[in-house]
C-alpha cells in the first residue's frame, strides 16, 4: 500500500520543492507519497482536458481492485481535516493504495470524474497547481498526525 500523487505538470518549482520536502521528512508509511508527473497536452480547451484524462486513466488501475483514487477539484465535496484522514486511512488499512490525482488547466474529464472513488475540494477557490502540491503534502502530513492520535491538528 502507498501514497502516490499524480499530476499534471512538470516538476515542482523550487520554493514549493522545499516545502514539500520539509513535510515528505516527516511522513512515515503508509503516508509517505511519491509524485508521479504527466505532461502538459499541447493542445488547449476540451482538446487538453481529454489527452490529459486519458493519460491520468492510462496510470490508474480498475476502479474495483485498483487504486483508490481521490480526485482534486473544486466541485468536489469539501471536508476537514479528521474526514480527510479517515478518507486516506480506511483504504489503505485495506490494503489498496492511495492515488491523488491533480488535473491540469482545463480540468479532467467526467472519465476521471467516473473513475474516481472520491472527489475533493480543497476550497471553492482555485489555486495554482504548485501551491495546490504544497497544501496536499501538508494535509497528508496532517492525516499522518491524526491518523496517530498526536497533537499537531487542533480541534
Amino acid at each position: 500500500m502507498a501514497l502516490r500523487v499524480l499530476m499534471v505538470g512538470r516538476k515542482h518549482e523550487a520554493w514549493v520543492a522545499d516545502g514539500i520536502a520539509r513535510f515528505e521528512k516527516r511522513l512515515s508509511k503508509p503516508f509517505d507519497l511519491t509524485w508521479q508527473s504527466i505532461p502538459h497536452s499541447a493542445k488547449s480547451g476540451d482538446a487538453a482536458r481529454a489527452e490529459e484524462s486519458e493519460a491520468i486513466l492510462a496510470k490508474l488501475s480498475g476502479k474495483s481492485a485498483g487504486d483508490f483514487a481521490v480526485l482534486l477539484d473544486e466541485r468536489g465535496r469539501n471536508i476537514g481535516s479528521p474526514e480527510l484522514a479517515r478518507t486516506l486511512r480506511e483504504p489503505l488499512d485495506r490494503g489498496r493504495s492511495v492515488t491523488l490525482v491533480i488535473g491540469g488547466a482545463y480540468g479532467v474529464d467526467e472519465r476521471v470524474h467516473s473513475r474516481a472513488d472520491f472527489v475533493w475540494s480543497l476550497s471553492k477557490l482555485v489555486f495554482p497547481h504548485q501551491l495546490v502540491r504544497l497544501i496536499l503534502a501538508e494535509q497528508v502530513y496532517r492525516a499522518q498526525e491524526i491518523s496517530a492520535g498526536r497533537p499537531y491538528h487542533h480541534e
